[in-house]
């Protein structure tokens, strides 16, 4: 741009410089001959290029564009180029400062899912100790039961045979049952007919509910009262159990 402003001053100014050596040779053509005008044409013209070239270079060499209108249509092309720099370097900082933004905000949610994820866990591995825990109380409490019902069962079993074996005993030697000495009589509860009694086997702890009809070791209940107590009778032979005689 600076070249092409130099180059069109220095045209003018050959232009106005040769304006008046135009008109003087249009002068001497008028009233001289034409060989006469046209070698003084030729002389003034190499005259005249000689001193353009002359002036061309002594103006462009004392040329000084500050202040000058080139200068300053070229400083307001670059204060606009500068603005824009400066706009685009503003929006820049911005879309960088929303980039940072969003950054922290996506290590906040980072942040925030693991922690959840570690909490989640932590509850799953609580929840999970928690039903190992409840297993083996109910596994504990299982062998517990299951060794309650072998007692029970060896329990029962020793008293079936304990029975059987009193009861070949009594048939083999046909001896009388001596009730004061098996049974005890612990109490009597109802009224009237409806009166109940129970007894417990000395040999084996069992209690058993007895009314009148029933039948004890062969023996059939004639009565019971609070008073008498529970009557046996068997062929002719009645015993009785009270309170006061138990054991």
């Amino acid at each position: 741009m600076l070249n092409k402003i130099k180059m069109m001053f220095l045209t003018l100014s050959a232009m106005a410089f040769l304006a008046p050596c135009a008109y003087a040779a249009d002068i001497i053509t008028s009233d001289n001959s034409d060989t006469v005008v046209a070698d003084i044409a030729a002389t003034e013209d190499a005259a005249a290029v000689a001193e353009i070239e002359a002036v061309s270079a002594d103006a462009v060499a004392a040329y000084n564009p500050d202040g000058s209108l080139f200068q300053q249509i070229t400083d307001l092309e670059q204060e606009k180029v500068l603005m824009e720099l400066e706009k685009e370097r503003a929006q820049l900082d911005l879309e960088l400062d929303r980039l940072a933004a969003e950054k922290i905000k996506l290590h906040m949610e980072i942040d925030a899912l693991s922690g959840r994820a570690e909490q989640q866990q932590q509850e799953l591995e609580n929840a999970q100790a928690e039903l190992e825990a409840q297993a083996a109380r109910l596994e504990r409490e299982k062998e517990a039961l299951a060794a309650q019902s072998k007692e029970l069962a060896s329990r029962a079993a020793s008293a079936s045979v304990s029975t059987v074996s009193q009861s070949t005993n009594s048939d083999v030697s046909d001896d009388t049952v001596k009730f004061d000495e098996k049974y005890r009589l612990i109490n009597v509860v109802g009224a009237g007919a409806q009166l109940q009694a129970t007894i417990q086997d000395l040999s084996t702890g069992q209690n058993k509910v007895v009314s009148v009809g029933k039948t004890v070791d062969g023996y059939m209940i004639q009565s019971i009262s609070v008073d008498e107590g529970v009557v046996f009778e068997k062929d002719g032979d009645t015993q009785t159990l009270n309170i006061s005689k138990s054991r």
